[in-house]
């Protein structure tokens, strides 16, 4: 079964301990898009300027994401830049400029809106419930946020929690919304907003799952070195709920714990070079092997 996603496409400039690398291919859709398609059919709505590489969509297509919801308008396409010291699980903004993204309105083409499972990536809340708005019956709705958002449009995005039915946050975030120190309490709290299920992610440190009918703690896959974590929580998303679109059907809560380590394997393997230069060489061979590796590192007796 297909996936919307919707989000930003972006040029990132990145410095970590072991590279540097200027304008290369990022965004939160992006990252998500990529490894949701290892999974399942993937449906873009973003938008660019006219200064985008053509190459970058070609790569886009060339794994069948279908881009007839990327927008491209005249202007510069979203720019991040960003660096990473020891801590590799947080990045430290250099500058920032949102160019055409600024004025995004997500535009969803009439091809899509009959899609049942839709991923509304880190954009502005109200953006997110406009695409709502545009769609006629998801079976299965998911959402990304930020810091920025809980800080300035917290109302929104707490509306934005009763009409969908996951919400994949970092433990920063969790924290930030619930003014909880806690994020057994602040899972549970978020979860209470009406939301089926609330996924937490602590970068090297795994992620938390939590629905009304228990909890689940998955590790990080474990890695001895780590190249960049940009999109990582994203490449995260993207396993996770390309692996539930691919049942196509409702999940239980096993398949919400596979869903999680589909989605930590993908983290693992983006974070092993910038960009998707790691996930461009990727194998369903190699996800599948990495699978069964990160259960038997954590079965026990």
């Amino acid at each position: 079964m297909s996936i919307l996603v919707v989000g930003s496409v972006a040029l990132d400039s990145i410095k970590t301990p072991l590279g540097e690398k200027t304008d290369i291919l990022g965004g939160s859709a992006t990252y998500f898009s990529y490894s949701a398609s290892f999974f399942t059919k993937v449906n873009l709505v973003a938008v660019v300027g006219n200064d985008f590489p053509k190459e970058h969509i070609k790569l886009l297509e060339s794994r069948k994401i279908n881009t007839e919801g990327l927008q491209t308008v005249k202007g510069n396409t979203f720019r991040w830049s960003g660096c990473y010291e020891n801590d590799m699980n947080e990045a430290k903004t250099l500058s920032t400029c949102l160019n055409v993204f600024e004025t995004f309105k997500p535009e969803i083409p009439e091809s899509y809106k009959n899609i049942e499972y839709v991923f509304l990536a880190n954009i502005d809340p109200d953006l997110q419930m406009e695409v709502l708005s545009q769609m006629k019956k998801p079976k299965l709705i998911a959402a990304d946020s930020m810091n920025l958002w809980i800080k300035i449009k917290k109302p929104s995005l707490t509306k934005l929690l009763s009409k969908i039915d996951i919400l994949i946050i970092n433990d920063g975030e969790a924290r930030l919304f619930t003014e909880q120190p806690s994020l057994i309490k602040a899972g549970k709290i978020i979860l209470d907003y009406g939301l089926k299920y609330v996924v937490i992610k602590k970068g090297e440190h795994g992620s938390l799952l939590f629905s009304k009918d228990g909890f689940f703690a998955a590790p990080a896959y474990p890695l001895e070195e780590v190249f960049d974590p940009t999109g990582a929580g994203d490449t995260f998303a993207g396993g996770f709920f390309g692996y539930l679109a691919k049942l196509n059907k409702k999940p239980t809560d096993n398949d919400l714990r596979r869903a999680v380590v589909h989605g930590s394997v993908m983290a693992s393997f983006n974070v092993e070079d910038f960009s998707l230069e790691r996930l461009k060489t990727l194998t369903s061979k190699e996800i599948e092997t990495r699978y069964k590796k990160f259960k038997d590192i954590t079965n026990f007796k």
